[in-house]
């Protein structure tokens, strides 16, 4: 293996080589180059010293994605401080918890979350700085007051001509193992820890992320950014890799609405889209299906001369609708519906479809999309070893253990969560289930937590039932439960479409029953679904996009 560099070398070394190229911008707003990333860095940096933060100290992060967020977090690694990550959807007491809970010393905000929080909540954090121009929402001690007042003089005194390339120069970690950041998992358990990963995770995500698309990104490449940084996947891969790629980031910093999405890709052509399958699915379902789901293009379908240039056609179309230029779509954070993948299989679009872990930072398999075997999640990355817990692993569901750079050290200040996690020989325990074939494709199951027990003591999984419910007439999403031993189906329609439709009450609940009688036929008689029920609302989500099932049992 080779020997690991310090990765806030890395970021300073990009910095330097990549000086007077476009690194971060505001999609419609401000566009930062490396070197104004480099002396905003250096301005945080001189106020961090002047108000008296020391190495290893907290500083929490919670706001939309903007190019402001990412360089006060490259200023707090690089600065030696730890990094708290904060999902800006989670709501003011979640904030509260995870900042006292991490001993943050500083917390930066957007204006949204800087409208929702208490700092009385949070008594031993002596800032608040706004992410927009970093001003002091609120300051508990003179040193820190004094820092922002006076932090142009100060840079000036530091800087009396000019802040240049040389001067660029920041804390190279003592050791790979050093924590670089806590990340608190949103889950859908209601339960949620702080994962401390170390540099080695950060770096060895990057190592991976170079082998494999090294080659195809190129320094100057643009990329969208629409995952929440906050969440590692988001970070590790449209942020991180990234900007020590010397590529151009585009912040998506207003809610991602799939006309946003869709204005964004056209405009910016990312090189690559990587994406939870909730937003492929919009883009397919709602820009695809309706114009290849007629009898015409059926026929076309069917004809075998014709069938391929009809594919090929389609998948061209498809291709546009995620800017024509990119190389692959990446798709992770939950299970693709099987329709869907079946579709963009059949037209041989690039798609590949990843797993990981907030634990992993994130990534534990992945394949390019030339070698993806369909309906699996890769094979094990570069750095990992995957094996699954069972006496026959092809063809008996086991949970999938995960080894190697990529393992977090623990949950903070929890050793007992740390020791249910991760075992003496260095196994992280996902909680997933899966099977391997014999080249190392991993496909999973379902989570352990939401696997549920038949009246015989048999293995359900909800997720594939609901992956084949999600593909019936009207349904845009599900859950499974079960009640008094029956299984229940909980379902989000399509109400716009029954609006258009001009459908009653009466007609959607007709056409679940339909859809329910169509489902049990799929279905062995002890996964069959005893009634279907009706939700107007869409189901509340975590913001990697998984239904909060604890909310719904």
């Amino acid at each position: 293996m080779k020997e690991i560099p310090s990765f806030n070398g890395l970021i300073e070394q990009s910095i330097v080589q990549n000086w007077d190229l476009d690194a971060l911008t505001d999609f419609k707003g401000q566009t930062l180059q490396f070197h104004d990333v480099a002396r905003k860095i250096e301005k945080l940096h001189i106020l961090f010293e002047n108000s008296g933060i020391v190495r290893g100290d907290k500083i929490a992060l919670c706001g939309r994605n903007s190019s402001q967020w990412a360089v006060a977090f490259l200023a707090t690694l690089t600065y030696g401080a730890i990094a708290v990550p904060i999902l800006h959807e989670f709501n003011a007491e979640q904030i509260h918890n995870i900042v006292n809970h991490s001993e943050a010393r500083l917390l930066f905000v957007g204006d949204h979350v800087a409208s929702i929080i208490d700092p009385q909540q949070m008594a031993h954090l002596e800032g608040i700085i706004l992410n927009i121009d970093y001003s002091l929402i609120i300051s508990r001690t003179d040193r820190l007051t004094y820092a922002r007042e006076h932090l142009n003089e100060l840079y000036g005194k530091k800087y009396p001509k000019y802040f240049r390339k040389e001067h660029v120069s920041y804390y190279r970690e003592q050791s790979p193992d050093e924590m670089a950041l806590i990340n608190y998992t949103s889950g859908t358990t209601g339960f949620s820890k702080g994962v401390m990963i170390p540099y080695r995770a950060l770096w060895s995500n990057y190592d991976f992320a170079c082998d494999v698309l090294g080659k195809t990104i190129k320094t100057g490449d643009s990329i969208i950014s629409m995952l929440p940084m906050a969440h590692m996947y988001g970070m590790a891969f449209e942020f991180v890799f990234e900007f020590l790629h010397g590529c151009h980031v585009y912040y998506l910093n207003r809610v991602p609405s799939p006309a946003i999405i869709a204005q964004a890709l056209s405009e910016i052509k990312p090189v690559i889209v990587i994406a939870v399958p909730l937003i492929i699915e919009k883009i397919i379902r709602k820009k695809v299906f309706p114009k290849i789901q007629n009898n015409r293009m059926r026929l076309l379908l069917q004809m075998p001369v014709i069938s391929k240039k009809v594919r090929e056609m389609i998948c061209q179309e498809v291709l546009k609708a995620f800017g024509g230029r990119m190389y692959e779509v990446i798709i992770g954070g939950a299970a693709l519906n099987q329709e869907v993948e079946q579709f963009l299989h059949r037209i041989s679009f690039p798609y590949t479809v990843g797993y990981g872990a907030t634990e992993c930072a994130p990534i534990i398999c992945y394949a390019d999309w030339h070698t993806f075997v369909p309906g699996s999640c890769g094979r094990a990355a570069l750095h990992m070893e995957v094996k699954i817990d069972s006496p026959d692993p092809q063809h008996v569901p086991g949970e999938i253990l995960a080894r190697g750079l990529n393992v977090m050290l623990g949950y903070y200040k929890n050793e007992e969560a740390t020791r249910q996690t991760i075992d003496s020989d260095g196994w992280y325990h996902t909680g997933d289930l899966g099977t391997m074939d014999a080249d190392g494709n991993v496909f999973i199951n379902g989570r352990s937590k939401n696997m549920l027990l038949g009246p015989s003591g048999q293995n359900i999984y909800p997720e594939e039932i609901e992956d084949k419910l999600n593909s019936m007439a009207m349904v845009v999403e599900s859950i499974v439960v079960q009640r008094d031993n029956k299984l229940v189906a909980l379902v989000h329609p399509d109400l716009d479409e029954a609006k258009n439709m001009a459908f009653t009450r009466e007609d959607l609940q007709s056409i679940m029953e339909q859809n329910r009688n169509g489902l049990n036929q799929m279905l062995p008689a002890y996964e069959k679904i005893s009634e279907i029920e009706i939700h107007d609302d869409e189901f509340e989500k975590t913001p990697k996009r998984s239904i909060k099932r604890y909310l719904y049992q």
